[in-house]
């Protein structure tokens, strides 16, 4: 996942990603122009490291033919399965600086919702190498972060 407060590091952070990782392209607050020249950079470091790349807002959202899609409940992963998307990540695991204030699913709730999923679960919100690690019971295909890749 991207975002604003990543600065340069995410590039640092794409370079470290193991090959086939998936990058969620976010950075909404950016003016179109700088947006899209972002992305272009970003798209050239995805593609040097074998990355998949999908755009928020159009390949990444709530919407029919998105091909990932961000749940809270089982009622949201069935909804973007049933609208289409490939993926779903699944969150905020774990509390996150991301959302302040909101309350985390914690690994029961977590479960609950990835159990039965038609599609890949990503775990976010909160996430590290260990917290992953700790919810490799529950059949995560990955998890992702923003947090964990800034310094």
């Amino acid at each position: 996942m991207t975002d604003e407060r990543m600065g340069e590091a995410l590039f640092d952070a794409i370079a470290k990603l193991p090959k086939r990782s998936g990058i969620v392209f976010r950075h909404y607050s950016l003016g179109k122009a700088k947006r899209d020249a972002l992305l272009r950079r970003v798209a050239i470091a995805a593609r040097r490291g074998g990355h998949m790349l999908t755009i928020g807002g159009i390949t990444h959202g709530r919407h029919r033919g998105c091909i990932t899609a961000p749940v809270h409940s089982i009622r949201e992963r069935i909804a973007a399965e049933r609208a289409g998307a490939r993926l779903v990540f699944v969150s905020p695991v774990f509390a996150t600086r991301s959302h302040p204030g909101a309350r985390p699913l914690g690994r029961v709730r977590f479960a609950m919702i990835a159990r039965g999923s038609r599609v890949p679960v990503i775990a976010l919100g909160g996430m590290s190498k260990k917290q992953a690690q700790g919810l490799s019971s529950f059949g995560i295909y990955g998890w992702a972060a923003i947090g964990a890749f800034i310094a």
